[in-house]
């Protein structure tokens, strides 16, 4: 539905601000005028940035020391078997790394919250919880090592705060974030998932590569550079902004 409205919309527009470089080259091949489309980063990260700043996580959720994991898994290509695997891998997971603490947002459909509380309820250092706040959520990730997550946003939001993401799906709609090293794409089979995550564990300086990449998907600035083509726009300024990431945008297959 989402696509479709973005279709519909895009035919009626005027001017388009696409979010990466990768995002108005589509809108071309759609038809859409080089001239019309400004590449401005998205503004949801924008929000997240603001957000994460003035967010304060649950502090019971917060281990006194250690390493952090956050798990978001809801997918509805990842219920059954596939859910299955990502909660025993998490099981693994913490029974191997004794510092390791894990927070599962457990999503409300039934096929999620009963093999997360069958396989990993009682579990020490596994928190379940139900979704949480946009704000308590967000400070969750700004303190997290890493995430491991299905969802679409969380791949345009944690690396915008330094957290890298192990993306719990085969393909992504946002291959940005995977060209820019920000993302991982692991599946959700045991064996693979949990080889990436012990990469992420036992190799500091790997984790610490991910989180130092730059976020494709923008730099808190895309309000302000719409703003400013606006202004442009209507004769209220002589130049618009140069497109986010101009000078770093990065190549990414078709």
């Amino acid at each position: 539905p989402e696509e479709m409205n973005r279709r519909l919309v895009a035919s009626l527009a005027d001017i388009h601000f696409a979010p990466t470089g990768w995002a108005k080259d589509n809108l071309c091949r759609e038809g859409v005028a080089a001239e019309n489309i400004f590449v401005t980063g998205n503004t949801a990260v924008d929000a997240l940035l603001w957000t994460a700043a003035n967010a304060v996580p649950p502090p019971f959720l917060l281990p006194s020391k250690g390493k952090l994991l956050l798990v978001d898994a809801h997918r509805r290509e990842n219920l059954g078997g596939p859910m299955e695997e990502i909660c025993l891998a998490v099981r693994e997971l913490v029974l191997s790394y004794p510092d390791l603490h894990v927070v599962f947002s457990v999503h409300p459909n039934p096929e999620v919250t009963e093999p997360a509380h069958r396989l990993l309820g009682g579990v020490g250092r596994i928190s379940l919880v139900e979704p949480l706040s946009y704000p308590e959520w967000a400070g969750l990730m700004a303190k997290a090592d890493f995430l491991l997550s299905d969802s679409g946003g969380i791949q345009e939001e944690a690396p915008s705060l330094g957290v890298p993401v192990l993306l719990l799906r085969e393909v992504t709609e946002r291959p940005e974030a995977v060209a820019a090293g920000t993302v991982r794409l692991v599946g959700t089979e045991r064996g693979r998932v949990l080889r990436a995550c012990r990469e992420l564990l036992d190799r500091p300086q790997e984790r610490a590569r991910m989180s130092r990449t730059i976020n494709p998907y923008g730099d808190g600035k895309a309000a302000q550079r719409i703003a400013q083509i606006l202004e442009c726009r209507f004769g209220w300024r002589d130049e618009p902004p140069a497109d986010f990431g101009s000078d770093t945008e990065l190549k990414v297959s078709d």
